[in-house]
């Protein structure tokens, strides 16, 4: 069985430009989509509408959202206390497919991309007992690939400022933590030599959304794109990223849920879904 999932950050919140999300939504025919700067329910909730997802889940305030068509067996946010942003775990029902949303912290700077490293770091620490069944990692990262570049000119100014501020250059560590990890960047696995800028929509030069999936999974990931359609650059600052894999026809050993452990503040299960 195929899952169409699309990742998608929808500009602070997405408030009066219901619309036009809907509308790029649509055109990807996802079966779910991992939401970020989703931190308004009524939002999310006209999205669903919208699009004809009969499910979907959202905290006020909080980062990651999501919508489905496919039936949704559970789903919560966990917050790593080093973390901006809280990870949201999404579990489809009649599967063992976990899908987790990412969304690390903004600005290319030195400080920032090491506290991305420490974020991704507590992310791992969370899933490690879920390590032998099926999961994707998903979002907007908000960093580089190893050997991918970003032409700082083009960023404002106060960003070029803070790079500036931060030694001229970054080192970019946060990927290649995830690839040591054991999973393959769903997107460059297939197009090695495509550049796959998802931001920003009114001229792309960088590459911030992806898709990860474990090492051995590879073999299940059919199609990666990047989404420009019309109407777009309208609806956000970030192109969405669609993917297609193929889910296990069989279950594999399920080891739990995140790990709530040192890593996540308590508190963590308030959220809502429409049946």
């Amino acid at each position: 069985m195929d899952l169409r999932i699309l990742t998608y950050n929808i500009r602070r919140g997405g408030k009066g430009r219901e619309e036009a999300l809907s509308a790029v939504i649509r055109a990807c025919q996802a079966d779910v989509v991992v939401l970020q700067e989703a931190t308004d329910p009524e939002v999310v909730a006209r999205l669903a509408a919208g699009t004809g997802m009969e499910q979907w889940g959202s905290r006020q305030g909080q980062s990651l959202g999501f919508l489905s068509r496919r039936k949704v067996q559970g789903f919560g946010w966990h917050k790593p206390r080093i973390s901006r942003h809280a990870f949201l775990e999404i579990e489809l029902a009649g599967s063992e497919a976990r899908i987790f949303g990412v969304h690390l912290s903004a600005v290319h700077a030195a400080w920032t991309e090491h506290r991305r490293t420490e974020e991704l770091r507590a992310l791992l620490r969370g899933i490690a007992r879920h390590q032998h069944g099926f999961h994707l990692l998903t979002g907007d990262f908000n960093t580089l690939a190893p050997g991918e570049l970003l032409d700082f000119r083009k960023l404002p100014g106060r960003l070029r400022a803070l790079v500036w501020l931060s030694g001229g250059k970054v080192r970019w560590r946060t990927i290649q933590i995830i690839l040591d990890g054991g999973y393959v960047d769903a997107y460059r696995s297939l197009h090695l030599d495509g550049p796959g800028f998802t931001f920003p929509t009114w001229g792309p030069h960088a590459r911030l959304d992806y898709l990860f999936l474990p090492l051995r999974y590879t073999p299940q990931l059919r199609s990666c794109e990047i989404i420009s359609v019309p109407g777009s650059a309208d609806a956000s600052d970030h192109l969405p990223l669609l993917s297609v894999v193929t889910l296990p026809l069989r279950p594999t050993e399920v080891a739990g849920t995140l790990d709530r452990q040192s890593d996540s503040d308590e508190d963590e299960s308030v959220a809502r879904m429409q049946p």
